[in-house]
């Protein structure tokens, strides 16, 4: 067992936890930047184009969340191993992910090309409906990739690797930016595709990634030893069913805050264009600002598995509350720059005056949640690395649509609150997460529990 927490112990967990964290943020923060291109690029274009973008990444991201969710399951699996001094029988269970990632990535592509059956039960605004239907149905063309990518992704970042995350992200945004750029405008002898272009470039960025982690990890010294591509193994049963299990309820407890967040933006696209543009504004600020806490929620997920792996009872709680003091400082920044430079930030997105007066009151609400944001996602993180998965998330169901949705929708269109009343329901909802979350983790990882986990519970469960 490990030595009584002080103070320089503590420090010394913060500074791994960071820089284990800061490649997987900026990582993370390329993601949201991918949002942001998006978002620039359709509302300079015009603001019809920017709320079909809105539409139809809420369409889009929606789905995903699930997949992403469910090999989550593989970083806290690969980290155990690790720490157990197990790293052999990580090969097997990486190939048994990409098996799985490919299922994932072939069934979200048909999800995502019946998506534009739904708009019009949904009540979406009819000008919009168009660009949202081109938008999908060439973005659809990157989902593989993008699974795909998510589980290399997952496997290097539970090995405590995350540079080549964010060398990834921002190399994709090098793709991504001047392709959406050109195809949506028409420039360089290209048609003006509008929201399409966006949609095509955007799948193009995710084949890039993909190509290239793969590349990587084929060539590395670092992975070599794991045998990642040198030998190949048929779906395995239960290898892939204890994966299932446990990140399943990874993937159903993020749909629930994603999914929270996504209907707002469709039942805010009833309300005509300029809410569902202000509504993309703000929302794209506030996930930007969510990858920080995001990555230091992977970090911490990584390091508690590792923990737990090498039978560190004291060392799971370290790696929590270190992640915690680092979630906290980056979400007062991100607070304060809301609450400092809305109006400012909103400009940036769109010359609509009325979208930009919109979309900078609705980042003074999003400044709101930065603080239970964060413990919610570090919570949620330090229990994906013991494996307590199951109870989280009915927790997230209970806190996301037993609350933020119905307080949403009641101040917001019960009570004619508009864009405004949704995001107080994303506020509510993201509080009783945070309190439900963090109460969850103090008792999973209590010494008495963790010991009996390291006396019962095989290190292969969920491998």
């Amino acid at each position: 067992m490990s030595t009584p927490t002080t103070p320089s112990r503590f420090r010394h967990d913060v500074r791994r936890t960071a820089t284990l964290a800061a490649p997987l943020a900026a990582g993370h923060l390329a993601s949201g930047l991918v949002s942001l291109v998006d978002a620039v690029v359709a509302g300079h274009h015009g603001t019809t184009t920017l709320a079909a973008v809105s539409v139809g990444a809420a369409l889009f991201w929606l789905p995903m969340l699930a997949p992403m969710g469910t090999l989550m399951a593989l970083p806290p699996a690969v980290s155990q191993l690790d720490g157990a001094g197990r790293r052999s029988e990580i090969g097997p269970l990486f190939r048994q992910a990409l098996w799985l990632a490919l299922a994932l990535g072939a069934l979200l592509f048909g999800l995502v090309s019946a998506m534009p059956l739904l708009l019009a039960p949904m009540g979406i605004a009819p000008d919009i409906v168009p660009g949202v239907t081109a938008f999908l149905h060439t973005l659809r063309w990157g989902v593989p990739a993008f699974t795909l990518y998510l589980c290399m992704r997952y496997l290097s970042d539970g090995l405590h690797w995350s540079l080549p995350t964010m060398l990834l992200g921002f190399g994709g945004l090098c793709v991504l930016a001047p392709l959406a750029y050109v195809l949506t405008n028409g420039l360089l002898g290209f048609p003006e595709l509008g929201v399409a272009g966006i949609g095509i470039a955007t799948s193009v960025m995710f084949w890039a990634q993909a190509l290239a982690f793969a590349l990587y990890l084929a060539i590395s010294k670092r992975f070599a030893d794991l045998q990642l591509f040198t030998h190949w193994h048929w779906p395995d049963g239960p290898r892939l069913r204890a994966l299932i299990r446990t990140g399943l309820p990874i993937g159903v407890t993020v749909t629930m805050e994603g999914g929270l967040f996504a209907v707002t933006a469709l039942l805010i696209g009833r309300l005509g264009e300029v809410p569902a543009a202000a509504h993309q504004v703000a929302l794209n600020v506030a996930t930007l600002c969510f990858m920080l806490p995001f990555g230091i929620a992977e970090a911490t997920t990584v390091r508690v598995g590792h923990a737990l792996g090498r039978g560190d009872a004291a060392g799971v709680r370290r790696a929590a509350f270190a992640g915690l003091t680092l979630a906290m400082c980056t979400q007062v920044l991100s607070a304060s720059t809301m609450l400092l430079g809305h109006h400012a930030i909103a400009s940036l997105y769109s010359a609509d005056p009325a979208v930009i007066a919109l979309g900078g009151s609705l980042l003074l609400y999003a400044a709101l949640f930065q603080l239970p944001d964060g413990v919610q996602v570090v919570s949620a993180g330090a229990l994906r690395g013991l494996k307590d998965t199951r109870v989280p998330m009915w927790l997230a169901v209970l806190a996301y649509w037993g609350i933020g949705m119905p307080v949403g929708a009641w101040l917001g269109l019960g009570l004619n609150g508009g864009p405004r009343g949704m995001w107080l329901g994303l506020t509510a909802g993201l509080l009783v997460a945070a309190i439900l979350m963090a109460r969850r983790f103090l008792r999973s990882s209590q010494p008495q529990r963790l010991a009996n986990t390291f006396s019962h519970r095989s290190m292969t469960d969920g491998a």
